[in-house]
């Protein structure tokens, strides 16, 4: 018996790995986060599963749907959205399977900056304008961040931010890297990206404050900062320039 840890992407049902979606039809037992999963794919899980929406339940209340599978000889197929490897909570729930000695497998999932970054139609590295991007988020009532991980500290490197989890903070966020990248520095808000509700709201470290209060936005929002987002006049990579030669081009 195994948990599979699946991310379940950004919103669209589609955008799930076929690995993801295989597990899914596996799987006697699927738990969800129903709050933010596409119902959608539920239609995937084997007739007869049990089906558990997680969104109301405590962290013991998770833990203890998968002794119960565990002791039935069950897998799990554990649906999150996004992608696992950030702001998923996965960490917690791993550590509780290893203290019981419980298997888990972790499969990844399309993540959210991922998809804001194609809905935007932007590459959110550009030569020579931003090689680094940062996901980061800001201090909130699930958890503080540490002291040295701070917008001012991320903000100087230039590089193109992302933050989850933080559009109620977009006043604070202004604020702090107006200073640092300008007021003309582009922004972009991504509600709900790659859903029928997905919107984009556009603008620059001046104005999205305004912008986003004439188009009030609750969750589900990422906040994408930095000059990459309109950057056109850049050199071109190197990579395909026709004098560039590289191992693959075949070229003396």
């Amino acid at each position: 018996m195994s948990v599979h840890f699946i991310g379940a992407g950004p919103g669209a049902a589609d955008l799930i790995t076929l690995r993801g979606r295989d597990l899914i039809a596996r799987c006697p037992v699927c738990l969800y986060a129903g709050s933010i999963v596409p119902p959608e794919m539920l239609a995937w899980c084997p007739p007869g599963a049990r089906i558990v929406d997680t969104a109301p339940l405590s962290l013991d209340e998770i833990e203890q749907e998968f002794v119960a599978a565990h002791a039935a000889g069950l897998d799990v197929a554990r649906l999150q959205s996004g992608d696992l490897s950030i702001y998923s909570a996965v960490a917690e729930q791993i550590r509780r399977l290893e203290r019981r000695g419980i298997a888990y497998t972790l499969t990844p999932g399309v993540p959210a900056f991922a998809a804001a970054a194609a809905v935007l139609g932007r590459e959110l590295t550009v030569p020579e304008v931003a090689q680094s991007v940062v996901l980061t988020r800001v201090s909130g009532r699930a958890s503080a961040m540490p002291d040295g991980e701070t917008l001012a500290a991320f903000g100087a490197t230039g590089a193109t931010l992302v933050l989850h989890l933080a559009i109620h903070a977009l006043g604070r966020i202004v604020a702090e890297l107006a200073p640092l990248y300008g007021a003309e520095c582009p922004v972009a808000v991504v509600v709900e990206a790659t859903r029928p509700s997905e919107r984009v709201l556009r603008g620059t470290l001046g104005d999205i404050a305004d912008r986003v209060a004439a188009e009030p936005v609750e969750r589900m929002a990422l906040i994408l900062v930095g000059p990459a987002l309109a950057a056109d006049a850049f050199r071109e990579s190197a990579l395909y320039d026709a004098a560039y030669q590289r191992r693959f081009r075949g070229r003396g």
